[in-house]
């Protein structure tokens, strides 16, 4: 698959989470950053969107700390955010 089908399915999974919540914190954060980001870390990602909202959202909020396998710089980054625009 090449990378802008992979980044457009990345985006429709980032932002259908299943609450608002949780698609803006992850949506949110993919719209700012994915550009940038490697074939790594859309690898990395495509399996840290398999995890539970929950879980996503406590470890990038720092309320509980991540499985080895998801300590990595884009959720390093995801914890940086400080806000998500939202059109009205």
């Amino acid at each position: 698959m090449d990378r802008e089908t992979r980044l457009k399915r990345l985006k429709f999974r980032s932002w259908h989470r299943g609450t608002r919540e949780a698609d803006l914190m992850i949506g949110g954060y993919f719209d700012a950053h994915s550009a940038t980001w490697s074939d790594a870390d859309m690898d990395w990602f495509e399996v840290f969107l398999e995890e539970q909202d929950v879980d996503i959202m406590a470890w990038a909020m720092g309320v509980q700390p991540p499985p080895a396998q998801f300590d990595h710089p884009v959720l390093h980054g995801m914890r940086t955010m400080d806000f998500v625009p939202v059109a009205k």
